[in-house]
């Protein structure tokens, strides 16, 4: 199935690879929290590609291989499409028992996730990955969770294994021409900065640090980005779904996956209320904001079905007036060296 691209493209790095400036993010079809059919999974990836949505995110981590395999179903070549590498995929006998959630994801496919950064181990995952993918060329290759919020103590050997033998197979891939462009998938700028520093990259898939509600990357990452020509995929623009949700009553939603503390709930009611002034919802201007910096190559909220492609598009599309962005920077929402959108967050 192809659409009619109707969202603006922007290239990665230095690079040929282009993506939507509305992509796609994949965890969900791998049955994350809960579990979605696989009718329900091609249905929302063919309702993503007839809105227009052009690139689509997935990892051998969500669902220990069943969002790759539900997205090789139902994609076809001219998407663009990144996934991971740093997991390597065992097979469990038996098989866990029906309604089994292992690492946040329930009824996953039969297989253990082993960390693994050395040059076999991506190498194993890559060629794996193609299997479940159906291709042979994968757009972008992005190491997945470097850093001390997953590893702990363990990252320091972890970044070893990888500057000394995984990255290297990811630059012989893309070398051969099996991938078209490298970087990092990740939740902290801490590690990314650590890597930058020591070899070329083309791109980042950061999630939920630069969103509407947390701007600190604005005063030293992204201005190294932009130095480096390193473009940023931005993931979880909604935090969690704290900015989707809002506040209600007293209810706690999640930020950062846990339950949110005190001050970031005064901070979502206070963004939520300049957005009601102006009559728009919270969630629009949390996926717009980002796109406005020009590090920025794209958006990527996760997407389980058909009704969230559909509301994410109209989220995307939905006017913004410039008051509104001026009332959030002069009631001190938002950094003051946050770039934002103009009329139209489209081009």
């Amino acid at each position: 199935m192809t659409s009619a691209h109707p969202f603006p493209h922007r290239l990665l790095g230095s690079t040929s690879v282009a993506v939507s400036r509305l992509g796609f993010g994949a965890a969900a079809l791998g049955n994350l929290y809960r579990v979605i059919s696989d009718e329900s999974a091609q249905s929302s990836l063919s309702a993503a590609l007839a809105a227009g949505i052009a690139y689509v995110d997935t990892a051998p981590h969500y669902g220990q291989g069943l969002s790759e395999r539900r997205v090789g179903a139902g994609l076809s070549d001219g998407i663009t499409l990144s996934t991971k590498v740093g997991r390597v995929l065992t097979p469990v006998t038996p098989p866990p028992a029906p309604g089994t959630e292992r690492h946040g994801f329930i009824d996953g496919d039969p297989f253990e996730p082993n960390f693994d950064y050395t040059y076999d181990g991506v190498m194993r995952s890559f060629e794996a990955s193609q299997a479940r993918l159906k291709r042979e060329r994968i757009d972008i290759l992005l190491a997945h969770d470097l850093g001390e919020v997953t590893h702990g103590d363990d990252a320091k050997g972890h970044m070893k294994a990888f500057l000394d033998g995984g990255y290297k197979a990811m630059r012989a891939l893309k070398d051969q021409g099996l991938v078209g462009a490298i970087g990092l998938g990740v939740n902290e700028s801490e590690v990314c900065e650590e890597v930058m520093a020591q070899v070329e990259i083309d791109a980042i898939l950061l999630a939920g640090r630069y969103t509407l509600l947390e701007q600190t990357t604005l005063d030293r990452f992204l201005p190294a980005c932009q130095a480096k020509n390193i473009s940023i995929i931005l993931g979880g623009p909604f935090n969690s779904g704290i900015l989707v949700e809002g506040i209600k009553g007293d209810t706690v939603p999640h930020y950062n996956y846990e339950a949110a503390p005190p001050h970031i709930i005064h901070r979502v009611r206070a963004l939520q209320s300049v957005c009601a002034s102006h009559s728009v919802p919270l969630a629009a201007a949390a996926l717009q904001f980002p796109l406005a910096h020009p590090a920025v190559a794209c958006v990527i909220p996760g997407m389980a079905d058909a009704a969230q492609v559909k509301a994410n598009v109209a989220l995307f599309e939905t006017e913004i007036p410039a008051a509104l962005w001026d009332d959030l920077k002069s009631e001190g929402l938002l950094h003051d060296a946050a770039p934002i959108p103009k009329a139209r967050i489209l081009s």
